[in-house]
């Protein structure tokens, strides 16, 4: 089956939880995974003036998704920082041109789930991650979190992301700090978990 991973990044946050949930799915047999960024839509010149540019460096090498992916997926697991409580305009833009797609039910029985990122504990998490998969459910895919088989989103020792509704990562105020080991492995276990779904509904 096919997995893809689709994700938009401004300063490696996300990137980085992307090539954990890529990690995970590749863990199960049979599935074939493929990583894609969502275009940039900042100038080079204001990416600069936001200290983003050189961190973009990392993943631009990364081809650009198309509409024409989310068509060979089996499985699309999209990944995004918030913005106020929502996916962010560079992915807005990706989805919002899927119109071709909803019109003629291409993306109706997909495996789907997401990712995010957000500056602080209470920054939006949830509610982004469920906002998305408003999006999701008017393409008739059907929605995967992390399930709390994941005992990683319980704990109560460090500060960390991950709910129910996806894997997710803290990123700082001034974009300071990186995914933790808990929250990579949550990531993990997510695209492990939406690919062995995925395989089980290829099996059918």
């Amino acid at each position: 089956m096919n997995i893809l991973v689709v994700f938009y990044s401004t300063y490696g946050h996300v990137f980085n939880m992307a090539e954990a949930v890529v990690a995970g799915a590749k863990q199960v047999e049979g599935a074939n995974v493929q990583l894609r960024r969502v275009q940039e839509t900042l100038s080079p010149e204001i990416l600069e003036k936001m200290g983003a540019l050189e961190a973009q460096k990392a993943f631009e090498h990364i081809q650009v998704a198309t509409i024409e992916d989310l068509e060979w997926a089996d499985a699309i697991i999209f990944g995004t920082p918030t913005r106020f409580g929502n996916m962010a305009a560079q992915m807005k833009q990706y989805v919002d041109a899927t119109g071709s797609l909803w019109a003629k039910g291409a993306l109706v029985g997909k495996l789907g789930g997401v990712f995010t990122s957000t500056a602080t504990q209470h920054g939006g998490q949830e509610s982004t991650i469920l906002n998305f998969h408003t999006t999701l459910l008017h393409h008739g895919m059907v929605v995967a979190g992390l399930p709390y088989s994941f005992a990683g989103q319980t704990r109560i020792d460090e500060i960390t992301g991950a709910s129910p509704y996806g894997a997710s990562t803290i990123a700082g105020g001034q974009g300071e700090r990186m995914p933790s080991e808990n929250e990579l492995e949550g990531a993990r276990f997510q695209g492990k978990y939406i690919a062995e779904l995925a395989s089980k509904l290829a099996k059918k």
